[in-house]
């Protein structure tokens, strides 16, 4: 049921990280060939298409170049909050969203869109009036214009981005399911990726620390949380639509049960 046999897949921030982790897992899996999008060089896929996802015509020349082309497309690539704002929610909400609608129609019945999310963007019901309204607006420099006239939102730039990340999973669901198409994210805790550095700077290692000390204990590594978004593009999980996955070691189940130790939290 996890087999990729037959199915060609793209994958965005292929080339580090979970990314890397999943390419190597997809080629286990059998898939057909896979497709990598990225600034940097992939090797060991069948294709590379260099782009900037922040940038607005390079997301339209992928879903011109890739159109009829995917079966599953891994809206993977992400950025952490050391990085302009129009970046973040370019890498992270917009091309993610451009794609996805952009290929879905010409997937046919069975294919799939698989995030990567986070655990950063739980707290999306607080925004949620704002992001559905935000994810409304088509035209990419509109809806910057729009975060622009609301700063309010954007104080925490990752977490609000993943906040729409997880939003967008649940209301793509039903456009995309009408064209046979599923979409699922997964949302993870702390990684231990190249991005760690950056996450250091922006979050602050002692609070990543604490949430690692309430939940299992260890950062996770690339291809446990590869294996999650494998399984979410798989077959294994057809019935699956709009579901946004938390993969954290419990660190959420901790904080929802009020077994967090807050005693220890960093000031």
């Amino acid at each position: 049921m996890s087999s990729y046999e037959g199915l060609r897949v793209v994958v965005t921030g292929a080339a580090t990280g979970v990314g890397a982790a999943l390419v190597q897992q997809l080629r286990a899996a059998g898939a057909a060939s896979v497709t990598a999008v990225d600034r940097k060089p992939v090797a060991d896929v069948d294709r590379f298409l260099e782009a900037d996802l922040s940038d607005r015509g390079a997301v339209d020349q992928l879903v011109t170049e890739l159109g009829g082309q995917v079966d599953v497309l891994f809206n993977n690539a992400g950025v952490a909050a050391n990085l302009p704002l129009e970046v973040v929610m370019g890498v992270n909400v917009f091309a993610p969203r451009l794609l996805t609608h952009g290929l879905a129609p010409t997937m046919g019945a069975g294919g799939a869109v698989v995030g990567t999310a986070s655990i950063a963007g739980l707290q999306y019901a607080a925004h949620l009036g704002e992001i559905t309204e935000l994810l409304a607006i088509d035209d990419w420099s509109a809806a910057l214009a729009f975060l622009g006239e609301h700063p309010e939102l954007t104080g925490d730039p990752y977490s609000f981005s993943k906040e729409c990340a997880q939003v967008f999973t649940m209301l793509a669901a039903p456009a995309v399911a009408r064209h046979g198409v599923r979409i699922n994210s997964a949302c993870p805790g702390i990684i231990e990726t190249p991005l760690i550095a950056d996450f250091a700077d922006t979050m602050g290692l002692p609070i990543m620390e604490w949430m690692v000390s309430n939940g299992s204990g260890r950062r996770a590594s690339p291809d446990e949380i590869a294996s999650v978004l494998l399984f979410l593009g798989s077959p294994a999980s057809a019935y699956m639509n709009g579901s946004n996955v938390v993969c954290d070691g419990g660190f959420t189940a901790a904080l929802n049960t009020g077994q967090a130790d807050f005693s220890t939290l960093p000031t």
